[in-house]
């Protein structure tokens, strides 16, 4: 554990860093799809989120800055000055975060199915209270629904089983404490800061975060460049893992080769 964020780390010892941030109630594994394309050029460092997987889990309060700010002791204990940043939804949030207040730490960032302002707080308030009541089991069902399209989640029962466990098997105190942070959050205001060439994607039937709100990033960052992917709902690295990795690729290596 490094200043309290657990991390696997994959790929070539001497390669740039590539720092994979997660999206609410998955740890690193989510990123599993991607792994084998992104290691063939890039030391790939994913990490759980304060509060979710191996992660330290205290009482809290949460907030984005917070959890910016384990990231940035992270990488300082890693001794790794400067990384590429990919985040999906939560993941995606500390990464414009980590960009317009630790730029210098940033070379290229990537968000995914994620927003600088996701209200009403008073949802995420009343989530966070029933997964503090000991109730997050009652909620996963819907939670879920939300990650895949109907079609693949047809398709792919055992998937979609395996990212339900990695849900429920969130520490409550975590995964409360971030929902209030979401809750807190509005990163609009810090958009325009953001100087990291920047990809944004998002996914055509994501209910969680849709794509005008990745237009909404878009927009308001400097240069940013918006791609919405066709057939995939929240988690769409999960649904279009090769789409992903390829945009990932073309985005943080234009002039290398795209992943196989």
């Amino acid at each position: 554990m490094n200043g309290g964020l657990h991390v696997t780390v994959d790929g070539p010892p001497d390669a740039p860093v590539l720092l994979l941030g997660s999206s609410l109630g998955t740890t690193g594994a989510m990123w599993q799809p991607q792994v084998a394309a992104l290691t063939e050029r890039y030391r790939v460092v994913r990490y759980d989120h304060l509060g979710h997987g191996g992660s330290a889990v205290p009482a809290g309060p949460y907030t984005i800055d917070l959890l910016g700010r384990k990231v940035l002791r992270l990488l300082d204990a890693l001794g790794v000055a400067r990384v590429h940043y990919a985040g999906l939804s939560l993941g995606g949030m500390v990464g414009m975060w980590l960009a317009a207040h630790a730029g210098e730490r940033i070379d290229r960032l990537a968000l995914l199915c994620t927003s600088a302002s996701l209200g009403p707080a008073e949802g995420w308030r009343a989530r966070a209270a029933t997964v503090r009541a000991g109730r997050l089991d009652s909620i996963a069902d819907a939670i879920v629904e939300r990650w895949f399209t109907p079609a693949f989640a047809a398709r792919n029962p055992d998937t979609v089983a395996a990212y339900r466990n990695m849900l429920v098997g969130t520490p409550a105190a975590g995964y409360a404490g971030c929902c209030e942070a979401i809750a807190a959050m509005d990163l609009r205001p810090d958009l325009a800061a953001v100087r990291a060439p920047t990809l944004v994607i998002g996914a055509a039937d994501d209910p969680a975060t849709p794509p005008e709100q990745a237009a909404a990033i878009a927009e308001r960052i400097p240069s940013a460049r918006l791609v919405v992917l066709d057939g995939a709902a929240h988690l769409a690295n999960v649904e279009q893992p090769e789409a992903v990795a390829r945009l990932l690729a073309e985005h943080l290596d234009p002039e290398g080769v795209v992943p196989r």
